[in-house]
């Protein structure tokens, strides 16, 4: 047993309202330089859609993650070796720039200088890329809240499998609409087929937490990456010629602190933690035959950390003793193996990926009340799950290769908590009955409500810091192509290129967002000596140094 600790995520997709906060803030402090334009390390999708980029699920066409040989082991859908080799050139199996966007910009300096008129001046759109006019045809979230899919819901190839399967399943009439959010970020994987795809071994998965990353010196540009990504969320710097993705604010980890898009959540629905895996089953498990057989053997690589054996074997590996704390306390561990309500996305693709999701259960609450029916009852909601607006089906090809038995299980297990939970809230004695129906106690179906719906911060987000001897190399880095003669270094800021240097902050930020979280009153920066921003300003009044002091007009 070879014990190693991999850094995860879990996101509850009930509490994502698709406001885009995430993708902004993160777009604004990871990729906000020339040539990432494009570029959207986390980005919100609705489902059904055809995703960023359009139709990235059909790897019949971009032949992204792994598949099994005639004798059974991995190989990578690109090819062999040598038939990756003479593609090196050219690797046209990837998404072109249509397949994303064309990113625009405004003419706005028309605007400001147009002669005084008869007409009103328009500020006409300009491609980021080569400078023209352009034409705004799709961006990263153009079919966002169903916008357009009646005439292009067709084009998800899930719903074209969903509908292949199940005799016209999904019918993009009014009454018959569902949607749901979905968010992704690069997933982090234990078998990464992006790694495996690189020809000069640029991307490496970090040994300490496995959160995989470029090296931006050993990158070519070969873009092999983008192809070998099933879930297309590597990218091409055209400004640099390298590779780019999401590095799950590595910096931020290791000091403590969440991600951005974590942080900044509104929903609070997204949730870090470690998990433990044996990493000399990895090959085996992603070799599983049955591609609904690989969300159980994915759990199965998840080590108790409870157990001695694994505990030991970790201290073996030298794993720290607040490492092994922390991924007792993780939260991602209790929500995807303790209580089994998280899944993967596409394990088919076996890869391993280590961010999971909890499948939405809202809508067939809301249409039942419409119904006149007792919405929070276990009889009506347990009844109602293979008649969910949102189709079993359709959830079960995102997250258990088709597998709807696990789908229902999972459903079943939310709607339990929702039942159980309102007669305790109402005063009423809890039905154990209710738990038991799906194979919980009511002990631990308490523990996953207060996981789900009233954790505290530091219960959401159970992150060891890293080990490092020199406090200096805990420093937060804007963008890792700022430093170290990075081809931006010194040459970007908070508010773009050429603005100065990025300051760190994420330190005083997360001092004054634990105040926050803990303090009965408004979070006062200026007692920490913390600089006042957006993310640490909780609403209440108006801090000093929040806005500019006004002039003396007397």
């Amino acid at each position: 047993m070879r014990v190693m600790a991999q850094m995860g995520m879990v996101m509850n997709l009930d509490k994502c309202i698709g406001c885009h906060t995430c993708s902004v803030t993160c777009k604004q402090a990871w990729t906000n330089r020339a040539g990432t334009e494009y570029v959207w390390f986390n980005n919100v999708e609705t489902r059904p859609g055809q995703g960023y980029p359009r139709r990235y699920e059909d790897q019949e066409q971009w032949r992204g993650g792994w598949t099994l040989n005639s004798r059974g082991r991995l190989k990578l859908r690109t090819g062999s070796r040598l038939r990756r080799l003479l593609t090196i050139f050219s690797s046209p199996v990837q998404p072109k720039l249509a397949d994303y966007y064309e990113p625009w910009t405004y003419d706005y300096q028309t605007l400001i200088d147009a002669p005084l008129g008869d007409d009103f001046p328009v500020a006409r759109p300009k491609s980021l890329i080569t400078g023209e006019d352009t034409k705004i045809t799709w961006s990263a979230n153009w079919d966002d809240d169903l916008g357009g899919t009646s005439e292009l819901g067709h084009l998800d190839p899930i719903v074209a499998k969903v509908r292949e399967q199940a005799n016209d399943k999904i019918k993009f009439e009014f009454e018959q609409t569902f949607m749901f959010y979905l968010p992704r970020i690069c997933e982090h994987c234990l078998n990464p087929s992006c790694m495996a795809s690189c020809p000069s071994g640029a991307i490496y998965k970090r040994a300490e937490d496995g959160i995989v990353l470029v090296d931006q010196d050993r990158c070519r540009g070969w873009r092999q990456c983008i192809t070998g990504c099933p879930y297309k969320k590597i990218y091409f710097n055209h400004k640099t010629g390298k590779a780019e993705k999401c590095t799950l604010c590595y910096p931020r980890l290791e000091v403590g602190i969440p991600t951005v898009c974590s942080e900044t959540c509104v929903g609070r629905l997204r949730y870090l933690g470690l998990f433990l895996y044996d990493a000399d089953k990895v090959t085996a498990a992603a070799s599983t035959p049955n591609d609904r057989d690989l969300y159980q053997a994915q759990l199965d690589l998840m080590l108790d950390p409870n157990d001695p054996e694994v505990i030991a074997a970790a201290r073996e590996q030298e794993i720290p003793a607040d490492w092994l704390d922390a991924a007792r306390r993780s939260p991602v561990y209790a929500l995807a193996k303790t209580y089994r309500v998280a899944l993967p996305l596409h394990p088919e693709y076996r890869t391993m990926p280590m961010v999971w999701y909890i499948p939405p259960l809202s809508p067939v609450v809301d249409l039942l009340r419409e119904q006149g029916h007792d919405a929070e009852s276990a009889g009506t909601l347990f009844g109602a799950i293979e008649a969910l607006r949102i189709p079993v089906e359709y959830l079960a090809e995102l997250f258990t290769a088709g597998d709807t038995a696990v789908i229902t299980t999972v459903l079943r297990r939310l709607a339990a908590m929702r039942s159980y939970l309102r007669d305790i809230t109402l005063g009423r004695e809890g039905d154990a009955s209710i738990p038991a129906a799906v194979g919980m106690t009511a002990e631990s179906m308490y523990a996953m409500y207060r996981l789900l719906a009233i954790a505290k911060y530091e219960e959401r987000y159970v992150i060891p810091t890293a080990h490092y001897e020199q406090a200096h190399e805990l420093e937060e880095l804007g963008c890792s192509l700022d430093f170290d003669g990075g081809p931006y270094e010194g040459a970007s800021g908070p508010f773009g290129e050429a603005s100065g240097r990025p300051m760190p902050v994420a330190v005083e930020t997360y001092q004054a967002l634990k105040q926050r979280q803990t303090a009965d009153v408004a979070a006062d920066p200026s007692a920490t000596h913390a600089r006042v921003n957006l993310l640490n300003w909780d609403g209440n009044g108006t801090p000093p140094g929040l806005f500019p002091e006004r002039a003396d007009k007397s």
